[in-house]
């Protein structure tokens, strides 16, 4: 039932019905009992389910149990007979009356009990109606031992909705409810008339949400008075109809038919299908082309509000996390700690909350968590505005939020931590556990929260600190190669041959000799050459790596070098850089117009040149290689008006050197339509033309220069006789893209533990007070896991930090997914608790460092995942699972005797 009352065909006429909505009137909704205020943020429909149904799962969780408002349904008229036929013909409603009843009054059924006749039924808010369905599937599930995936789809076929019209009848303490053909299907109403027969047998309505209370509230309740002279008049409300529908009670579903899953988990956690025949409630995505029932439990996406991505990926881990679940969908309120100084006024938690309610709603579609990230944003102002973040960033402030909102210790009491002193290490670990639960006691503790031995040994006196410490997950560093491999392309300068590309490996914290070293091997360089590496940026060189101490972490991946083969004589001449530009043609508003666009990487020579000749003799020779052997093309030459050096070309197909009379200037690129080259002097981005150089006549230099950039312009018939596609080939170092992987070897998830325990010194920043030698000192430090929790959270450390710059290994880790055994990882003997887990949710990264995307694999029951790519959800294999963009991985303890028999 939507408490947001709908407007109805007539609602303008005075005469008609009125249509009201519940939060105008202004008041504490959603109660239990009678001035029994309930939270209303958290689920807003209503679900008329059978008492007895309901009832069965409720004495399993309390003898208690709780009672709600009774009604009494009776006719609404006298009508009989022909009258009554009249009515049901040109009206087409249901009419009855719901009058309330003292509860202290009521026994029914044979053996005194209330509500378990077959004409009882109950009014439960959605969050009851899924603890209810949940209970029930669980029965099941524990009851058969039936090896299979398949949903309970029988069991969740019969939801459907009803419109109803209420109208007060304060005197008398009732209601009137009328069901109206137009308001309904055809089908809905044909059930909703067999529903609410009351005139033969009598009808009890249980009303434990707390809704129809509402409509009796008065002034004290700061009921406006608008509100006061519309509850008289009729309230269009929508009620979901679960378990009453013909086809259930019909076919007789019989128990063996609900095949329950493999893992023995709940319902919510299984992923059981629910087929909603309310088109409101149903919801089909199609996903790389297929058809998906988007009604499943938990099956449902989140929007992405701008690089939320990270966001999306670890909320979808945490909503398929067996228990932390169950504990969201239940009365988690109740342990909201709003007093923690260290906690977030309970804002937190309950954002998180209501968002886990509204993923497992049935048949909930993609949703847009905005006020979830509000209240991110508001406590942690790290994560707002919308750039990217990291995932496992924001899943350990959310952990650790949720932790505080919802810690069960009102007053943290002073514990001071104490040395071993050489007391054994159980005894000590024990202190440490307890001394940490008497602070810290929350469904994060219980779940997530495990306990490592930390030893430090003092290098000089040796003197040894044990401690215990909790932690909430494992970041586990990546031993990845020692090495890097680079690409880079070798040019030479004396016109002999095409640019090569050539693949090296080098130390990956080498130096550039280490690099100059690997590519002289590779290209084979002689003894009276060099190489002078240089960044090339759009179409020119931004600078040049001349330093051989220089770090090659100052190499990125997407950088893209050239190393230029230059004669060792030649280090006293000034070096000439040449660089290109042809002419670009475009339409702009309609018009066809062309400009000078650069293209290709520079040509470089070291070379002693005063003259224009030797600069056209030079260019030529440096782009010989790139000249097309075609008598055609090449036997196309022509003239042109200006007074420019140019390169023309004989029969002989070799180009030779030649002056035109005529004037120049910087002409518009129409002038240089020719089959020749214009060139001029130009500053090092190859923009500004400073001065033409021309045959025979000394090159226009102030000073003489260390560097002389060059800029030779191409007409477009030069075009034609030149293969210029490989001046424009320039790999980048290593190419890196989303479906691209590092030729990096495999590494198993135990390599990454055994790294993170293994023994190593401090780090100058991280220096240990000896309270031997009374003085800080580069102590060694030993990592040992002792306790395990129930959900372990591995992060694998993919970012890498320097001083220079930001690195993301794409190493491939190889974890289990079925079977991670844990055992001989622990320190703690006699430890009772099974070390072996099962994997159920990977947090993933694509791309590079500071981008990229984040997506979220989960199990879903059986042998079922999904990737979770923001609002869009696709089934997955589960051989495909395994990638290098794993980035946090989540594992649940299994028992022993489950663990088993999967190795069987």
């Amino acid at each position: 039932m939507h408490m947001d009352t709908k407007e109805t065909e007539n609602g303008d006429n005075n005469n008609g019905p009125a249509a009201v909505s519940f939060d105008s009137l202004n008041i504490e909704p959603h109660l239990q009992q009678e001035g029994e205020p309930l939270s209303f943020d958290q689920d807003q429909r209503v679900y008329l389910v059978p008492f007895r149904w309901w009832k069965e799962a409720q004495d399993s969780y309390s003898s208690d149990l709780k009672m709600g408002i009774p009604y009494i349904a009776s006719p609404a008229s006298s009508y009989g007979g022909a009258m009554k036929i009249l009515n049901n013909i040109f009206y087409s409603d249901i009419a009855f009356n719901l009058k309330k009843e003292d509860p202290s009054l009521l026994r029914s059924g044979e053996n005194g009990e209330v509500g378990v006749s077959g004409r009882d039924y109950a009014l439960v808010p959605g969050e009851m109606w899924l603890e209810t369905l949940k209970w029930h599937s669980d029965s099941r599930t524990s009851s058969n031992n039936i090896k299979s995936s398949s949903a309970v789809e029988e069991d969740m076929s019969d939801i459907y909705p009803l419109q109803l019209r209420f109208s007060v009848q304060r005197e008398s303490n009732a209601f009137s409810v009328k069901i109206s053909k137009k308001d309904n299907l055809v089908e809905c109403f044909r059930r909703a008339c067999k529903i609410f027969n009351v005139d033969t047998d009598p009808l009890w309505v249980w009303d434990f949400s707390g809704q129809t209370t509402l409509l009796f509230l008065n002034d004290k309740n700061k009921i406006s008075k608008e509100s006061q002279r519309q509850t008289d008049q009729d309230l269009l409300l929508e009620l979901q109809v679960y378990g009453l529908s013909d086809s259930v009670r019909n076919r007789g579903v019989k128990k063996e038919d609900l095949t329950p899953y493999t893992n023995g988990t709940s319902i919510l956690m299984n992923g059981s299908a629910i087929n909603n025949s309310s088109s409101s409630a149903r919801h089909s995505s199609t996903i790389f082309g297929s058809s998906f029932e988007a009604g499943s439990l938990g099956l449902t996406g989140l929007q992405n509000l701008g690089n939320t991505c990270f966001m999306n990926s670890a909320l979808q881990c945490l909503a398929h996390t067996p228990k932390l679940v169950d504990y969201f969908l239940g009365d988690y309120r109740r342990e909201i700690n709003s007093e923690n100084p260290l906690g977030m006024n309970g804002e937190i938690a309950s954002a998180f909350g209501d968002l886990l309610k509204k993923l497992w709603t049935p048949g909930a579609t993609p949703m847009a968590p905005r006020t979830f990230k509000l209240k991110l944003a508001h406590f942690a102002p790290q994560f707002s505005g919308f750039n990217q973040h990291d995932s496992q960033e924001l899943l350990a402030f959310l952990l650790d939020g949720l932790h505080e909102d919802l810690n069960r210790v009102k007053c943290k009491p002073y514990v001071e931590a104490k040395d071993s002193d050489g007391r054994p290490d159980e005894e000590v670990a024990d202190e440490y556990w307890k001394n940490h639960l008497a602070r810290n006691d929350s469904i994060i503790v219980d779940l997530c929260q495990g306990q490592y031995r930390s030893t430090l040994v003092c290098p000089v006196c040796r003197k040894v600190s044990v401690t215990f410490d909790p932690f909430m997950y494992l970041s586990l560093p990546l031993p990845s190669s020692t090495t890097r491999t680079m690409t880079l392309t070798i040019v030479k300068t004396d016109g002999s041959t095409q640019p090569s590309s050539f693949t090296v490996s080098v130390p990956k914290n080498g130096k550039l000799e280490d690099l100059i070293q690997a590519l002289s091997a590779a290209c084979s360089l002689g003894v009276d050459e060099t190489l002078l590496v240089a960044e090339i940026y759009n179409n020119r060189i931004i600078r040049f790596l001349e330093e051989p101490t220089d770090s090659l972490s100052l190499i990125r991946d997407g950088d893209q070098l050239i190393a230029y083969r230059l004669p060792k004589d030649a280090k006293e001449a000034p070096l000439i850089v040449f660089m290109h530009q042809k002419i670009e043609e475009k339409f702009v508003f309609g018009k066809l117009s062309s400009s000078w666009k650069a293209f290709g990487f520079p040509l470089v020579v070291r070379q002693t040149i005063t003259t224009g000749s030797e600069i056209f003799e030079v260019y030529t020779k440096l782009i010989a290689p790139f000249l097309v052997p075609d008598d055609e093309s090449i036997d196309n030459c022509g003239s042109t008006d200006n007074n420019a050096a140019e390169v023309e070309v004989e029969d002989n197909k070799n180009p030779r050197l030649t002056e035109l009379s005529g004037t120049t200037s910087t002409e518009e690129p129409d002038s240089t339509r020719g089959t020749k080259f214009q060139f001029y002097i130009t500053d090092e981005k190859g923009i500004e033309r400073d001065s033409d150089i021309t045959m025979e006549e000394p090159v226009n230099l102030k000073t003489i220069p260390t560097r002389l950039n060059v800029l030779a312009c191409w007409s477009e018939s030069m075009l034609k006789h030149y293969s210029v596609q490989p001046l424009s080939l320039l790999p980048e170092v290593f190419k890196s893209g989303f479906f691209t992987k590092k030729p990096q070897e495999s590494i198993s998830l135990f390599k990454c533990l055994e790294a993170f325990l293994k023994e190593e010194p401090l780090g100058p920043e991280d220096m240990w007070y000896c309270p031997v030698c009374k003085k800080h000192c580069q102590a060694s430090k030993k990592l040992d896991l002792w306790r395990l929790p129930e959900i372990l959270v591995i992060h694998l450390k993919r970012f890498s930090y320097s001083r220079y710059l930001k690195n993301k290994l794409e190493t491939f880790v190889d974890f289990p997914i079925h079977d991670l055994d844990m055992s001989a990882y622990i320190d703690q003997k006699g430890e009772r608790s099974s070390n072996r887990y099962i994997l159920y949710a990977i947090s993933n990264h694509y791309g590079s460092m500071g981008g990229g995307h984040y997506t979220a694999f989960v199990h879903h029951g059986g042998d079922r995942w999904y990737d979770f790519d923001d609002s869009h959800l696709s089934p997955i294999s589960e051989d495909k699972i395994k990638t290098s963009a794993a980035y946090v991985l989540f594992y649940r303890r299994v028992d022993e005797d489950i663990s088993n028999l999967r190795r069987l």
